[in-house]
């Protein structure tokens, strides 16, 4: 086992858009960063020029692949300070609730909600019995965490329920040194938000370009909150595009 006073984080969901984004800010900011996804490719780009990366195939929506993951922080790092819990989908957008296949749903649930708890729990596993004690999670909610869009009603579940995930974690980490927050982005540009730009449906039925913002300034806003010391804790940030039509949608 290896033991080393670089901090030490895993970032689910590290392959592309959000993950990758606050991967690359941790890596180039001296941090050890494991790298969870579904895709190794996507990972091998992401960790490019950075040999402190550790690459770990992963769905988090399969417990095996969860222990795994955990596993192989520990054997590489001996600890583990930060858990981005960020993979995610949005699910088929557009579909009404009417429509929504079961299987579209439980895949939704699946990825953002039970992935989130079993990335969390092994993390708070390791974070009670490691020496010294502590570390701290920020989940990756969404402004559908406060208001949903039109057709969203899988996305918009889970990420509500994420915020209810933040708050139990939050008040039992406490006596074990362990900071949860949750940070809520709206319109950062990811491939995922690429149909911001071309027009997506609005809550009075038309449809509208949305403004973006740059993915870096979420990675930074991430870095801020993990940086903080272990008595401090941010645990609630919203980083939106600035005119996006999120205050007042309705």
């Amino acid at each position: 086992m290896k033991i080393t006073q670089t901090k030490i984080a895993i970032v689910t969901g590290a392959g592309s858009g959000i993950g990758r984004a606050v991967s690359r800010e941790l890596l180039g900011t001296g941090w050890s960063v494991a790298l969870a996804g579904r895709r190794e490719e996507k990972l091998a780009e992401t960790a490019a020029g950075h040999p402190e990366a550790l690459v770990v195939r992963a769905d988090v929506a399969r417990p095996e692949d969860v222990a795994a993951l955990f596993a192989a922080v520990h054997d590489r790092f001996g600890r583990l300070d930060l858990l981005f819990n960020n993979a995610g989908t949005f699910g088929p957008g557009g579909v009404p609730v009417e429509e929504l296949d079961y299987s579209a749903w439980r895949h939704v649930v699946d990825t953002n909600l039970n992935g989130a708890f079993l990335c969390a729990q092994a993390a708070y596993r390791q974070m009670k019995e490691q020496d010294p004690q502590g570390g701290r999670i920020i989940n990756n909610g969404s402004i559908s965490a406060h208001a949903p869009r039109p057709h969203s009603v899988a996305y918009t579940t889970t990420k509500h329920a994420l915020t209810g995930l933040t708050k139990s974690l939050s008040l039992d980490g406490r006596p074990f040194g362990i900071a949860v927050g949750q940070i809520d982005i709206g319109n950062a540009a990811t491939d995922m938000t690429e149909r911001m730009q071309r027009g997506v449906p609005q809550a009075n039925g038309q449809l509208a370009a949305e403004p973006v913002m740059d993915v870096a300034d979420v990675a930074r806003t991430v870095r801020h909150m993990a940086e903080l010391p272990l008595e401090a804790n941010v645990q609630f940030a919203t980083v939106l595009a600035t005119a996006m039509p999120y205050v007042g949608r309705g």
